[in-house]
């Protein structure tokens, strides 16, 4: 049930009372009515949206997972290079190290026997900054190498809309974009 029924019933209430006008109802009637149909304003356009059977078991989400042979060397990349915030695994235990990515996001990082593999650019993860520039500054305080899609060292390449975005590789050769996308 959503706003148009919600008007639907309340005009079928007020004739019920032969009635157009909510005012002429009884003092107490009218005043239930009222605050009826403003909590059902607010209310419904999330129980709408909760309810509707196409998007009541879409799947939203959640984390991403990446091998490291070597965890320590990957954790320390992704909290010196990207800057990400480590989070509280249910593991306790020294195989996997948790990211926030995102609210309500996760990049998890996991200690394995990764196969070495030559990873293509187009598998990527992706992050935005407020200034691209002052991101690869800090890149290349840290020395590492970044560069446009097509591997040119310290070049930007530019999406056909106009975002600027540059890629580099983890540790364990995973590719990563960083761009300016607002």
């Amino acid at each position: 049930m959503c706003l148009g029924d919600t008007y639907f019933i309340y005009i079928s209430r007020l004739k019920q009372h032969k009635m157009n006008n909510p005012f002429k109802l009884p003092f107490q009637k009218s005043i239930r009515l009222k605050l009826s149909l403003l909590l059902l304003v607010f209310a419904l356009p999330h129980l709408c949206f909760s309810q509707n059977a196409v998007t009541a078991n879409q799947p939203v989400f959640n984390h991403a997972a990446l091998c490291a042979r070597n965890l320590k060397k990957t954790a320390d990349f992704y909290s010196t290079v990207l800057q990400l915030q480590k989070i509280h695994h249910p593991f306790n235990d020294t195989l996997h190290v948790w990211f926030k990515i995102g609210e309500g996001l996760a990049l998890h990082v996991i200690q394995g026997n990764c196969p070495e593999t030559v990873h293509d650019i187009s598998i990527h993860l992706c992050f935005s900054v407020p200034s691209l520039d002052a991101f690869m500054q800090h890149l290349d305080q840290l020395g590492v190498k970044y560069g446009d899609w097509g591997g040119q060292p310290k070049k930007v390449q530019i999406r056909a809309d106009g975002v600027k975005q540059i890629y580099f590789q983890d540790p364990d050769g995973f590719w990563i974009e960083v761009n300016d996308a607002k």
